[in-house]
């Protein structure tokens, strides 16, 4: 019997059978949700489909590799929020929602924390949640510090219930390894969350729900009255269906990851969580028809670069076993820095307008204010507004001449105008201001010239007292990565 044990932890008996469980559990839980990512749901899925031929690569995974990858490369190993935050810019290239911002974000020169906070509209997505596996392997059976692991990792693009998200699931996977009851396993992970998670009202809620009604699809439309969001990866939601998976599952691995994933929304995030959890409580659990298809094969994103990664999940699952015995449960004692974001800021002019301009003409703008900014993400509050429409008139500059995407997207009546012309606009809607997914109706990409360009935005003044947001993108055309310095041609950092 293989049995691992440290002066903080229990006895872990099976761990190389558990931690290889959890990678399993995740590459079969992602690889059955990747191809509905994205969709409303209920689905009705019971196996693969398309069958594949191998593991499905994914963010999930990828990132859990690209940190153990950097661990491993440390002479004197501790989990430090600014050596994974130098592991994006060294690896990751992925422009995805907070991914984009906090890669953005690192490039101006900020350091986490403030990495993960500033001008972020998805600092409550599922980014960091679907990261927190590695924090309970490596510190399995010590929820307590898988947490602290998870918040050093989380903190970089995220905040609030992004990074509560992950340290909630890590501190779940993390007792897995030495208790099986869902009851118990909940309270201790529901513990380490501050009273304001809406993830852990979440939970507490599908918990309750669910022990009410027996019935997954129920509860569902429960979570999606109480939790749901235009965002489909909006982290409270998708951990409650997480957890309805699991608790719903009664023990079964095929029923947890289908009841995971058919509840819909970010399907790969869900079945993969599901999917590692149950294959730490129960490594023989996880049926051959789930893993005949996709082998053992570590198979990565394209975006995900400059790596030296482990082949298989056989030899990653090494990597972390040996990566755990050298950390030995030392907390994180992570640097802190004094930072600013003043300089971040920059100016538009802004106007007030009764009337909303027709598209022909850009709007003329009648004794505009000059006002900062503080970032790509605004807000205006419903009182600000003197007028019925608010107009703002921006400056970017571009380095080169490129095929560039142009996101302004709020969920308010607004029209755009970029060098003169009109670019898009639309009559109200969702907000998910991402170059790589905003909505059509509020986004262009085109080819620009080097030099400056301006962009005009109006925006109608919303309804019942609601304050606007809104969030303007300049990023590359071909790849959707945020171009830093758009705004800020000046800036320090741009030199660096």
């Amino acid at each position: 019997m293989q049995t691992t044990s440290s002066p903080a932890r229990p006895a872990i008996r099976r761990l190389r059978d558990r931690v290889m469980g959890c990678w399993l559990g995740k590459a079969v839980g992602g690889t059955l949700g990747m191809p509905f990512e994205g969709w409303d749901g209920p689905l009705d899925l019971d196996f693969y489909r398309p069958v594949p031929t191998e593991m499905l690569p994914n963010d999930d995974l990828d990132l859990q590799v690209v940190w153990a990858c950097a661990l491993d490369k440390m002479e004197t190993i501790a989990v430090d929020r600014h050596v994974l935050a130098q592991a994006w810019l060294d690896h990751v290239e992925f422009p995805w929602d907070e991914y984009g911002v906090a890669i953005r974000n690192l490039k101006l020169g900020l350091k986490a924390p403030l990495s993960g906070e500033y001008d972020n509209y998805f600092v409550h997505g599922m980014g960091a949640p679907i990261r927190s596996e590695i924090w309970a392997c490596l510190a399995p059976g010590d929820p307590a510090t898988a947490a602290a692991y998870a918040y050093e990792d989380g903190c970089v693009d995220h905040a609030g219930d992004g990074v509560w998200g992950e340290m909630f699931l890590a501190a779940l996977e993390s007792a897995a390894f030495v208790e099986s009851d869902p009851d118990i396993l909940l309270d201790e992970a529901l513990s380490i969350l501050p009273p304001e998670s809406v993830t852990g009202r979440a939970v507490a809620d599908t918990r309750l729900w669910y022990r009410e009604l027996r019935d997954w699809r129920a509860v569902r439309e429960q979570i999606i009255a109480s939790y749901g969001s235009d965002n489909f990866t909006y982290a409270p939601m998708n951990i409650a269906f997480t957890i309805l998976g699991w608790l719903a599952s009664e023990g079964d691995f095929s029923q947890a990851i289908c009841i995971a994933v058919n509840c819909g929304k970010d399907t790969d995030c869900t079945g993969a969580t599901v999917g590692s959890l149950m294959g730490i409580i129960d490594p023989d659990g996880i049926p051959d028809k789930w893993l005949a298809p996709i082998g053992r094969n570590l198979v990565l994103s394209p975006g995900i670069v400059g790596l030296d990664a482990p082949d298989t999940l056989d030899s990653f699952t090494d990597l972390v076993l040996d990566l755990s015995a050298r950390l030995a449960g030392k907390m994180p004692a992570a640097r802190s820095y004094e930072q600013s974001t003043a300089d971040l800021a920059f100016p538009v002019q802004r106007a007030f307008v009764d009337a909303f301009p027709t598209r022909d003409e850009p709007p003329v703008f009648d004794a505009p204010q000059t006002v900062m900014l503080p970032g790509n993400y605004a807000r205006l509050r419903s009182s600000d507004f003197p007028k019925d429409t608010l107009l703002l008139r921006y400056e970017f500059s571009l380095g080169e001449a490129g095929e560039t995407c142009v996101v302004a997207n709020t969920r308010e009546r607004s029209r755009v105008w970029l060098d003169g012309r009109f670019a898009f606009g639309r009559s109200g809607g969702e907000m998910v201001p991402s170059p790589h997914r905003a909505p059509g109706d509020q986004v262009t990409n085109l080819h620009l010239d080097a030099g400056r360009h301006e962009l005009i935005v109006a925006m109608e003044k919303p309804a019942g007292g609601a304050d606007l947001e809104w969030v303007v993108v300049v990023a590359d055309g071909g790849t959707k990565i945020w171009r830093p310095w758009a705004f800020l041609p000046g800036h320090p950092s741009k030199a660096e």
